[in-house]
């Protein structure tokens, strides 16, 4: 038994004393392996210092792999961030040298001035335009006939946020009252307005207790409005809002209104208010229309000193697309409509705009 033991630990420490020598000897080669990794790896940063090392054709696409394709996607848009960065301090330095003889700076390109021109842009020395703006519906406001008085009213069985957003809508547009449908058809309420003197007729609609559409009607005789809302934001949802509006008349901005589809529709938003603004309040009501978004903010302004104003946003903010402007009255059977939003339009682009 003995003889059989120590033979087993000899031959056991015989194949640890074999495994020792092939670990000492594979040591070697991992060395030279790792020094290969090295030296690929600064020819890597060499090139990759030097610029992009990849061929004319080179689409990051035809990786298949998807972890080494964002790899990769995130290393090319890394080294064009670079050149972009080194492009623009070498302009920099070129522009300190030269001085005043420095060439213009590139005006960026943006969706506002690569607009495609539309015809119907409205020059406001344009006699033809005068004459209409004399003759339209809103002339009358326009030269001091008639004061504007709104009832604002809702979609049947409204919810609590559309309700909030009418009361508040009727603190920012002086003159206005808002009354609860109850299931009375808008052809019904509109003779009723017309009797009791009121200007405009404003309809919030909802959707899932979220206002999602204004109906904005013009009386006696018109035009009727269909703007999609969306992005309303009351005024407990505002953070940095001021107090509560005052009862003083605001003055109204209008922005951008430049063809004359828009300035329709401006003239019909600047008939909402009052002729006379109260400066005293120091309150502005602002539609800005960019890319066919109409956007309203409610601010007070107050004078700091000759150079600086401070602002303070009153609330509620919400932005307006236009969906249709129908001549005459509210009529969803027969009425006329002056223009139409259409999606898919084949002459559809993202540079054309109809405001």
């Amino acid at each position: 038994m003995d003889s059989t033991v120590s033979t087993t630990s000899e031959s056991v420490c015989k194949k640890k004393g074999k495994t020792k020598k092939l670990k000492q000897k594979v040591k070697p080669d991992e060395a030279a392996v790792q020094e290969m990794d090295q030296a690929e790896i600064e020819v890597t940063e060499t090139k990759s210092e030097s610029g992009a090392c990849f061929p004319p054709t080179f689409s990051v696409s035809e990786i298949k792999n998807k972890q080494r394709r964002h790899a990769m996607f995130l290393k090319l848009k890394e080294e064009k961030r670079k050149q972009k960065l080194e492009l623009k301090k070498k302009k920099k330095k070129e522009r300190k040298v030269l001085g005043d003889q420095a060439p213009p700076k590139e005006v960026p390109k943006t969706i506002e001035n690569q607009r495609i021109y539309d015809e119907t842009t409205v020059n406001p020395e344009d006699e033809e335009v005068a004459f209409d703006e004399g003759t339209d519906e809103f002339s009358a406001y326009f030269n001091q006939l008639t004061n504007p008085k709104v009832l604002i009213t809702t979609s049947d069985r409204p919810r609590g946020r559309t309700v909030r957003f009418c009361e508040q809508l009727a603190t920012v547009v002086p003159h206005a009252h808002v009354y609860y449908r109850r299931g009375l058809a808008l052809k019904r309420v509109i003779p009723q307005c017309i009797s009791r003197g009121f200007t405009y007729l404003m309809v919030i609609n909802e959707d899932r207790k979220v206002p999602n559409g204004l109906i904005l009607c013009h009386l006696p005789d018109g035009p009727t409005a269909h703007f999609k809302i969306s992005s309303v934001r009351l005024r407990k949802e505002m953070k940095r809002r001021g107090k509560d509006p005052t009862e003083h008349v605001p003055e109204v901005i209008l922005n951008n209104f430049s063809t004359r589809l828009g300035h329709s529709i401006g003239r019909m938003f600047a008939a909402l208010f009052p002729h006379d603004p109260q400066f005293v309040g120091r309150q502005v009501a602002t539609f800005h229309n960019q890319r066919d978004f109409i956007f309203f903010r409610f601010h007070r302004y107050i004078f700091k000193n000759e150079k600086k104003v401070g602002m303070q946003e009153l609330g509620p903010r919400f932005t307006l697309k236009l969906r249709s402007l129908q001549k005459g009255t509210f009529d969803s059977k027969f009425g006329e409509y002056e223009w139409v939003h259409k999606r898919h339009e084949m002459d559809s682009s993202r540079r054309k705009f109809h405001l």
